[in-house]
């Protein structure tokens, strides 16, 4: 399991004093009001970043860190990830899962038989989906759904699914 988790990625400077335009990968953006510092991959290094503002403007966090104050300070971290510890993190219910967590596990037919490897999680609103890349390069997407989604096992690194009429026919 990842012990850091990515909650946003930095887009852009905003303003001149700088200011960070933050785009959220966490379901609930709101967070960021609760976080003191995040962890900044800079490529070379994690660098604590201690957040003294918070806003919010459109679909972007709008971020200023301590010791910072104009926009040519933070315009080299411009597509930057900004990441948590697990200890951080919002608290899951029951049957919620870290997208980290899931990328990389086996899925397995009701059957038995192996689909794939989980590589990605799209977000679509409704529900999430799940692309699963076959040994034979396809992929097939699995809506994340109870009538779909029968058993996670981060453990074992599996998941079993129930793959709904059609699905690999496509």
């Amino acid at each position: 399991m990842e012990n850091l988790l990515r909650v946003g990625v930095i887009t852009s400077p905003h303003g001149v004093k700088g200011e960070v335009k933050v785009f959220p990968t966490t379901d609930d953006p709101n967070r960021f009001k609760k976080l003191k510092t995040v962890l900044l991959d800079t490529g070379k290094e994690l660098k604590e970043m201690e957040i003294s503002q918070v806003k919010f403007f459109k679909n972007m966090v709008i971020l200023k860190f301590k010791g910072f104050d104009n926009m040519n300070d933070v315009e080299i971290y411009r597509q930057k990830d900004l990441l948590i510890t697990r200890d951080q993190a919002v608290p899951l219910e029951k049957d919620e899962n870290f997208v980290a967590d899931l990328i990389g596990l086996t899925a397995i037919t009701e059957d038995g038989q192996v689909l794939g490897k989980l590589k990605d999680v799209l977000f679509t609103g409704a529900n999430d989906v799940y692309v699963v890349e076959m040994e034979n390069g396809k992929e097939v997407l699995i809506p994340a759904i109870k009538q779909c989604i029968l058993q996670v096992d981060l453990e074992a690194g599996q998941m079993h699914v129930h793959l709904l009429e059609g699905l690999l026919d496509l």
